[in-house]
């Protein structure tokens, strides 16, 4: 199966500390380690991990972190589609507590792909699923199946979604039912809680994966998105996806990052 992956990435440093700091507090830190990451490589590396084969429609910056975060996901079996941008890569800081939750700081802003950049775009009509997380939908609309992250919005007017897929509880992934078209398919995600699944006029209930969270919760909702993509892209039903999704997501908990080790 072939699958893309539009839209963003960011060189993400992990840092271990007792709690997230509130104003005016000073904590200490451990590193942790540090890697290109971000929702589109996540979901790219995610989906070459499960046997797609992955181009990934993106931009780096132009300096030394912008060509390690290349470096690595080339390393980790995803086809690059990519230019390089005249700013720095983007940065993020992901800081872990002793809950192994995370908290993100992004610095700078998002580089993604656009029709203007000499890119493959019609190897986008050659896939059998796109997940877009920023750029130009129209042209991810090109793939058999398009799953995008309620998190560009305004990016998705007018785009004839198979699926769009977002927290239940981050503010900036809400979704009111304001996109026309309609996605086919709506899916809310709640971590440990589980989510729900809209179809047809009918939202539904589905489980998460019980698991201890051994690593960190970093990559678990980019990772159940590249999971969704890849069983609608098979073509499995809205359960059977969803269900593979909570699945994929349950063993992102397991690691440190979103990777698994190597």
């Amino acid at each position: 199966m072939r699958v893309a992956v539009v839209g963003h990435l960011e060189w993400v440093e992990f840092v271990g500390v007792e709690r997230v700091p509130v104003a005016g507090d000073i904590v200490q830190g451990t590193p942790l380690m540090a890697m290109a990451a971000g929702g589109g490589a996540v979901a790219a590396v995610a989906l070459a991990r499960f046997g797609a084969d992955t181009l990934f429609f993106t931009a780096f910056g132009n300096d030394a972190l912008g060509k390690r975060a290349e470096d690595e996901l080339s390393s980790r079996g995803v086809k690059l589609r990519a230019v390089v941008r005249p700013e720095p890569q983007r940065r993020a800081i992901t800081l872990v507590d002793k809950f192994r939750e995370r908290t993100i700081v992004v610095i700078g802003e998002r580089h993604v792909p656009t029709s203007s950049d000499a890119l493959p775009w019609n190897e986008i009509e050659t896939c059998d699923a796109v997940y877009f997380t920023g750029g130009e939908a129209r042209l991810a609309r090109a793939a058999r199946v398009m799953v995008a992250t309620s998190r560009v919005l305004p990016q998705l007017r007018d785009v004839d979604l198979d699926a769009l897929v977002g927290s239940a509880t981050d503010p900036a992934e809400h979704y009111a039912d304001e996109l026309v078209p309609p996605p086919h398919l709506v899916v809310r995600t709640n971590g440990g809680h589980g989510g729900t699944y809209t179809k047809n006029g009918k939202t539904l209930p589905y489980a998460a994966v019980p698991t201890s969270v051994e690593g960190d919760t970093y990559g678990a909702g980019d990772t159940f998105a590249a999971a969704l993509t890849f069983a609608l892209g098979e073509g499995r039903d809205a359960k059977a996806a969803v269900d593979f999704a909570s699945a994929r997501a349950a063993e992102v908990l397991a690691w440190r990052g979103p990777y698994p080790p190597r």
